[in-house]
């Protein structure tokens, strides 16, 4: 097929190379502008745009796709569909519309559960079981278009949101391969979504991520693996914002945010926490015992 591809971090790259594996035409990559980073704050390309222009890949970065301009430039195209994953830009219904057979999106959850824009963090916090990709064709709602393939992956104990992320970006390639191979020779046929079942995985908030020693153990387990790497769950101590990107659960009680051991272990409203992972601004991450090493507190101490 002759396609128009839309996405911008690293989860798309992946898809986008598959695609081009699978014998697909790709007449344009669109994805988000350039954006400042780092020391010098120089424009960066996104993750796809630098991968799209590395194969000679025309690249749009329009800053919006409701202008009539834009939107004649893109059905200019004469794509016979849109591939979408993790674009971050709204598409109106005239771009919908636009390739032969419409758009389709790769979209990191089992639908309709975690429509929205975490649905990797949120599935992890909220103890899901299971998770996975859907392929679906787009509509103007969100992430409400009938769905035409998925595919299931199981959330262990320890997995953390960057473990989620590399699994469910790698099925998504072959996954959508597949469903534009299906709408070719008839074999697909879109499937509504169920009416029931549907939840919002909302936007991780900046205040979301520091860490409430009054819950949980359980709960604060899923917070910091579904956090982590990033933007990572964070706690005080000394004056100093820590990151904690792994725990677990154990054994111990007491006023919540007590330090209970060496190892560290931290008391919580419900049970106990063991710090296994852990930053500090502008260092790399350590293990808990190499982390004690440079930057230890007291047993008794209170992390805020």
């Amino acid at each position: 097929m002759r396609l128009i591809f839309m996405g911008t971090p690293e989860f798309a790259v992946p898809t986008l190379a598959a695609l081009l594996a699978a014998g697909h035409e790709v007449a344009a990559v669109y994805s988000q502008p350039p954006r400042k980073a780092g020391r010098g704050a120089k424009l960066r390309p996104s993750p796809v745009h630098a991968w799209a222009e590395a194969q000679r890949l025309d690249v749009r970065t329009p800053t919006s796709l409701r202008k009539p301009k834009a939107q004649e430039d893109l059905a200019a195209l004469g794509a016979d569909a849109g591939v979408v994953a993790a674009y971050g830009l709204i598409l109106p219904a005239a771009v919908l519309d636009a390739p032969r057979l419409g758009c389709f999106n790769v979209h990191a959850s089992l639908l309709p559960r975690w429509r929205g824009a975490a649905p990797i963090q949120r599935a992890i916090m909220a103890g899901d079981a299971e998770t996975g990709i859907t392929i679906m064709a787009m509509d103007e709602g969100l992430d409400t278009g009938a769905m035409l393939l998925a595919e299931r992956v199981p959330i262990g104990p320890a997995t953390t949101a960057g473990d989620l992320h590399d699994k469910l970006a790698a099925i998504g390639g072959p996954l959508m391969v597949a469903a534009l191979a299906g709408l070719a020779d008839g074999s697909l046929t879109p499937t509504p979504q169920p009416a029931k079942g549907a939840t919002y995985a909302a936007k991780i908030d900046k205040a979301e991520a520091r860490l409430d020693w009054t819950r949980s153990a359980s709960d604060l387990d899923r917070l910091v693996r579904g956090l982590s790497p990033f933007p990572g769950a964070w706690f005080e101590v000394a004056g100093e914002r820590i990151k904690l990107l792994l725990a677990a659960p154990a054994e111990g009680e007491g006023e919540p945010g007590i330090v209970l051991d060496d190892a560290p272990t931290v008391a919580c409203g419900d049970g106990a926490l063991r710090l296994l992972r852990l930053q500090r601004a502008g260092k790399g991450a350590l293990d808990a015992d190499m982390f004690r090493r440079g930057f230890a507190w007291p047993v008794g101490e209170r992390l805020a």
